[in-house]
């Protein structure tokens, strides 16, 4: 299969970062094609364990090419901090194995600043933003209000344009929130501080990917967050500001051509859930803490406590149709080890009947977890590498997920570390 995306089939955190860093062995091109900072995937490998938020998860392979696409929103300062504690784990990153596309635009100190004021404002209905500048950066680049990686290396286009949309900015900062206005001079200073240092990064990454693809190359498109964080598809509007469809893969990479071949599903064996919006399956209390401590269930970007429940069957089949997934990979297996009983959203029920569809996002508050379960194994199931292996209740229950949702397991995940897996 030449070209793959990788892509998360519920509320995102399920996995994906290690799926990317697995298969990449495979692989030449390792492509982020949306999303910002806002979002952590965890990889543990030879060099260490890491939470990556704009690094595609393909840097740690060597001879694979990483980009950033031109549907990712680029925040110089944080990709820069990320590429220095990397860089300070012994891994090595040039313009070689990582490049920034000149049209990705950037993420700039303000946006920020709306994300937090916009976050305050709203108050207890509030979308549960990491308060990354994720919503304003794609509100502004819809506007055309934003400026492209490429004009970093045309200072006297950049700074014409940067002073146009500073004095929009202001207006809205100084008079909708009453905050601090910003000056060139500070804008100066942080491209001085961080654009800079980028710059060595950026070129036409969309020729590249048309090279690629010419050659045969094989291509993989990572995805952030997962279905039910579709701008589109979504939970509306506790949704992010992007398309973490595979659908929007070749668009967000500047490679508009490409074909993809195999799509990979990344599904955690439970679920979980970062951020505000209705959550069916949810559980609360002692039962939900000890699966978020058994998962170490804490947000890889903020570090805050993730929602936690049973595995969601409807909203797992209805993130697998939005993502025309040909594999899913299920995650965090051994984390259900301790459970005698494993827990199930098997149906939904709304007013007053049971459904397997998943609802309209403005009724979907009011829908109900229909429960099943199925026995435990009871035992430690991390160091397993062949299915036949596994506890014979483990396979039991792969196997009713894979029925329920309508989609081939070929991965199953016992660990983070990347030989932590089972391939069937």
């Amino acid at each position: 299969m030449s070209n793959c995306a990788i892509v998360g089939i519920n509320w995102g955190d399920e996995g994906k970062g290690r799926m990317v860093d697995l298969v990449t062995a495979d692989y030449d091109v390792v492509v982020r094609y949306q999303g910002g900072g806002n979002a952590g995937h965890t990889v543990v490998n030879e060099f260490g364990k890491f939470a990556l938020h704009l690094l595609p998860s393909g840097i740690f392979r060597k001879g694979v090419v990483n980009i950033l696409g031109n549907g990712v929103a680029l925040d110089c300062e944080s990709l820069w901090t990320e590429m220095s504690d990397v860089m300070d784990q012994g891994v090595a990153i040039t313009p070689e194995n990582l490049k920034i596309s000149d049209r990705a635009s950037l993420l700039l100190p303000w946006h920020r600043d709306l994300d937090s004021l916009e976050e305050a404002r709203l108050a207890d209905k509030k979308y549960g933003s990491t308060k990354q500048g994720i919503a304003p950066f794609y509100s502004d680049k819809y506007q055309k209000k934003t400026i492209m990686a490429g004009e970093l290396l045309y200072p006297e286009k950049l700074w014409d344009h940067l002073a146009g949309i500073l004095e929009w900015k202001n207006l809205t900062l100084e008079r909708v929130y009453g905050a601090k206005p910003y000056t060139m001079d500070d804008l100066k200073a942080w491209v001085t501080e961080f654009g800079e240092k980028i710059k060595p990064f950026i070129c036409d990454t969309g020729a590249f990917l048309r090279q690629a693809q010419a050659e045969g190359k094989h291509i993989l498109f990572e995805a952030q967050l997962g279905s039910l964080r579709d701008l589109d598809y979504g939970i509306y509007p506790y949704t992010t500001s992007s398309n973490p469809i595979a659908a929007y893969a070749p668009v967000g990479s500047g490679l508009p051509t490409a074909k993809l071949d195999k799509i990979i599903g990344v599904v955690k064996a439970y679920s979980s859930c970062v951020g505000e919006g209705p959550f069916t399956c949810e559980w609360f209390g002692e039962e939900a803490e000890k699966l978020r401590e058994a998962g170490g269930e804490y947000g890889a970007k903020t570090g805050r406590p993730r929602r936690v429940g049973p595995i969601d069957i409807v909203a797992t089949r209805y993130g697998i149709q939005c993502q025309g997934a040909t594999d899913i990979a299920l995650t965090k297996l051994d984390v259900l080890s301790y459970m005698d009983e494993i827990p199930i959203c098997a149906r939904y029920e709304l007013n007053g009947q049971e459904t397997d569809a998943f609802p309209f996002p403005a009724v979907l508050p009011d829908a109900k977890p229909v429960m099943t379960a199925m026995p435990g194994w009871k035992c430690d199931i991390s160091g397993v590498r062949k299915w036949e292996n596994l506890p014979e209740a483990a396979r039991n229950y792969v196997e009713y997920v894979e029925r329920e949702i309508g989609c081939h397991i070929t991965y199953v995940s016992v660990g983070p570390e990347r030989d932590s897996i089972i391939i069937r």
